[in-house]
């Protein structure tokens, strides 16, 4: 119902809350946690306050990256190299490289009162020597003892392919790259393609940036995606870590190729209209002395918590104090560093739950009193907040998401609503429901309530992004859905002669899966990279513990390109799929209704935006007729078919079918209409006036 000037009238002259209880107007249930809201949103807002005072802005303070490591210069009218190092903790520094021979006593630097430590490098002396390119580190020496370490503010680390260590280069090019597209911004709802640039090909090996853009881009883009997720781009020394085990924050992984190759990457994705987004790490860092930020000044609490607060006891890694003045300004500056530099267009903020609770997201969450009072890191939360502040500052148009299992109060609400900002949240209680029902239940015993309470059960102030799998479900020890359904048959049926059940049975539940995810867990969707056409068996890094292989950290595309496959028609599904939101704007609408629930016939029903959704869940009983009601007074035609015959379904249903009107009151309509359901099928059906075909 439509609001009446009067209630607009009211609705105007509500107060506006400033002080971090505007969540408590979307959510009502937060009223007696206002105190606690305005101790979050007090504590954002003093710290703020302090780097405004301190620094001018936020945007000046997080320009660390110009000051800190190297950055050319002037000093005394000369020009040259500045070097400077946060260390408090030292005793001495020296900056070595191949530039001075690796003399540890050549290039001493001078510290400051507040630990930062420089030395300047003018060119008379250094413009031969120190060059774009050069390898350097910076010798240490502390209580410790002395040690060569990589700057932490280093633009590029390489690894010595005999030794597997790790060396700084400076990065210095002698011609800028000229970017040719602006960035698009995105038609529809984001749907996001998750990829990971070295295991992107089809090779067993490590695959490239140049790789990746010449291969897999136009994949994506011609898939019907609208944005591409990269994995692993910060530098991380084990490879199996699949890239969160960050040593170097501001250096893209050396693996992959150069600097250049990435910002080529990201240039050609615009050019195609597609948003890059970064999966950044800040949630920990690598605990390796030699290769990362740990004991980097002689101490155990410069960038990190001292002691077993410092440790992750999963991860094994180290964890940011956000308390920190110099490490608030190093993980701001590496937000800013990625928006300016490369011109990535947002982040997906990896182990967002880790960070906000002292317990890392190690409990049962039972009620607000866990989201909004105990065990809270609130310098973490104030980091978040102010994460999201700089990035939406520097490009309006940012996109945030955050991996939070806890289900956060006000995650993905603005922060001036006491929210920490984020544009997104994942829906990670979805692919965790898909793998429970396909382990523990029978197909007959899916029941239609659970599933639709389950796929909409979510704060619905806050947009989702829904999968029905990422790359976390398809790591070794798992599978990848394809896999759980059609196991060892993928091997030997799927050629589209073959007649195999269990081959029927994994495809029509690997669409319908994905479909009722689309339509009902969010308002943005992703899928990782090759899963939709349903790659088979699971993810593994070469590792000592398998040899060394590459067998499974690879794509394998010829599947999806071999046109006597099965795994075309799911790729085609997929591409279809994506293809109904821009036309209906499906993922942007918020009118999410439930038409009928039939948990004897296996029949799910349900409205988005103005499409219907029909889906029998039923194994092997059909539905001749089968009368529900419509939303709207109009004819209804089929814009998308799980069993058609172009995605490797039986073509009961004839394409473009038109279900016409009937007036007949049905599930509580005034209009109806009678439609053939076939079993582990489903039907998007559009009102005829919105038919886009």
């Amino acid at each position: 119902m439509s609001k009446t000037p009067q209630s607009k009238t009211a609705a105007a002259k509500k107060p506006v809350r400033d002080d971090g209880t505007g969540l408590i107007d979307v959510d009502p249930w937060l009223e007696p946690y206002a105190d606690a809201l305005r101790h979050r949103f007090k504590m954002y807002r003093t710290k703020l306050s302090e780097i405004e005072s301190a620094e001018g802005s936020l945007a000046e303070f997080s320009r660390g990256h110009e000051f800190f490591g190297f950055n050319r210069g002037e000093q005394n009218g000369e020009s040259g190299v500045f070097y400077r190092e946060w260390a408090p903790g030292a005793d001495r520094l020296f900056l070595v490289g191949d530039f001075n021979g690796w003399d540890r006593s050549a290039n001493p630097m001078t510290r400051s009162e507040f630990g930062i430590w420089s030395t300047f490098l003018p060119d008379r002396e250094y413009a031969d020597r120190l060059v774009h390119e050069s390898l350097v580190k910076v010798y240490v020496e502390s209580t410790k003892g002395g040690l060569d370490r990589i700057p932490a503010y280093i633009r590029r680390s390489v690894q010595d392919p005999e030794t597997g260590a790790f060396t700084g280069q400076y990065w210095q090019p002698p011609t800028a790259y000229k970017w040719k597209h602006d960035a698009p911004k995105p038609a529809g709802g984001l749907r996001i393609y998750e990829a990971h640039v070295g295991m992107s090909s089809q090779e067993e090996r490590v695959a490239t940036f140049d790789e990746f853009t010449e291969n897999v881009l136009p994949r994506i883009a011609g898939a019907g995606y609208n944005a591409v997720q990269l994995m692993a781009v910060q530098e991380h020394p084990y490879y199996g870590s699949f890239g969160y085990h960050v040593s170097n924050f501001f250096a893209v992984s050396s693996r992959f190729g150069k600097p250049d190759a990435l910002k080529r990457l990201i240039d050609t994705a615009h050019g195609m209209g597609l948003t890059v987004l970064l999966d950044v790490v800040h949630s920990h860092s690598v605990k390796n002395l030699l290769d990362g930020l740990n004991g980097f000044d002689g101490t155990d609490h410069q960038y990190f918590h001292a002691g077993a607060k410092g440790e992750h006891p999963d991860w094994d890694s180290l964890l940011f104090d956000y308390g920190k003045w110099e490490v608030l300004r190093f993980l701001l500056s590496n937000v800013r560093f990625w928006l300016d530099e490369y011109r990535f267009d947002g982040f997906r903020f990896d182990g967002v739950t880790s960070m906000m609770y002292q317990h890392h997201g190690n409990k049962a969450f039972g009620s607000y009193d866990d989201y909004l009072i105990h065990d809270l890191d609130e310098d973490a939360i104030v980091y978040l907040q102010l994460a999201n502040q700089l990035a939406h500052e520097l490009n309006p148009n940012v996109i945030s998401v955050a991996e939070d299992v806890s289900g956060m109060v006000g995650l993905a609400r603005p922060v001036a609503e006491g929210g920490l900002g984020f544009d997104y949240r994942l829906a990670m209680g979805i692919p965790d429901y898909w793998i429970k029902l396909l382990k523990h239940s029978r197909d007959e015993d899916w029941q239609m309530g659970e599933l639709y309470h389950t796929l909409t059960n979510r704060r619905r102030s806050e947009k989702h992004v829904a999968y029905a799998e990422s790359h976390d479900q398809a790591l070794v020890g798992d599978k990848t859905l394809a896999f759980w359904l059609m196991d060892a048959a993928m091997y030997w049926h799927m050629d589209r002669a073959s007649k195999n059940p269990v081959i029927d049975r994994g495809m029509a539940l690997h669409k319908m899966i994905r479909l009722i995810t689309f339509a009902l867990g969010g308002e943005a969707y992703l899928n990782f990279m090759g899963n939709e056409f349903g790659h088979p068996e699971w993810v593994d890094f070469p590792r000592e513990g398998n040899g060394n292989s590459f067998k499974h950290c690879r794509r394998q595309w010829s599947l999806v390109d071999h046109a006597d496959l099965r795994y075309s028609f799911l790729a085609a599904f997929d591409k279809a799929m994506q293809g109904i939101d821009e036309p209906f704007g499906l993922l942007q609408s918020d009118l999410i209704e439930q038409l009928n629930v039939d948990d004897v016939q296996k029949v799910l029903i349900f409205r988005r935006g103005p499409l219907v959704f029909v889906f029998n869940f039923h194994p092997n009983h059909s539905l001749e007729h089968y009368r529900f009601g419509i939303p709207d007074p109009t004819d209804y035609r089929v814009v998308l078919n799980t069993d058609a015959q172009a995605f490797g379904g039986f073509g009961g249903v004839p394409d473009g079918q038109i279900y016409p009107k009937q007036i007949q009151t049905y599930h509580s309509r005034l209009q109806s209409v009678q439609a053939y359901l076939p079993a582990r099928s489903a039907q998007v059906l559009a009102p005829i006036n919105l038919d886009q075909k």
